[in-house]
């Protein structure tokens, strides 16, 4: 399935498309230095939060999709080198109101984060 929202994404920073599916969206990220929060290596959950959020845009694939609010909780810390995973599934299509299941692992398949993303499909873009 072609990806239709958010195509300018940045691979690096938010994540990179695995799969693309009929209400379903996999996107994979390593976390990098850039991302370090201290000298542990711990990096900010802001962007385990942020490819959640591109997995669920993903999920929904609507040019005018955007996020109203979410629920989240971070199950695991993510630290420089993991390979993160995550996957978005609709579980509520409402029309122009989708809620997303969201859930993101590491490397060694431990659930690091899991959140309700509620998701609505403008008439059009946000800006216009």
């Amino acid at each position: 399935m072609e990806q239709r929202t958010h195509r300018l994404t940045s691979k690096d920073l938010v994540g990179k498309v695995r799969k693309i599916g009929e209400g379903y969206a996999e996107v994979e990220l390593k976390a990098i230095e850039e991302m370090r929060v201290d000298e542990y290596g711990l990096i900010h959950g802001g962007f385990t939060f942020g490819l959640a959020d591109y997995a669920a845009m993903l999920a929904v694939n609507e040019p005018t999709v955007v996020l109203g609010r979410a629920e989240v909780k971070f199950t695991k810390p993510v630290k420089i080198g993991d390979k993160l995973l995550a996957k978005a599934k609709i579980t509520e299509d409402q029309g122009r109101r989708k809620i997303v299941f969201v859930e993101v692992f590491n490397q060694e398949n431990d659930k690091v984060f899991e959140g309700t993303f509620y998701c609505y499909v403008l008439e059009k873009h946000v800006l216009d």
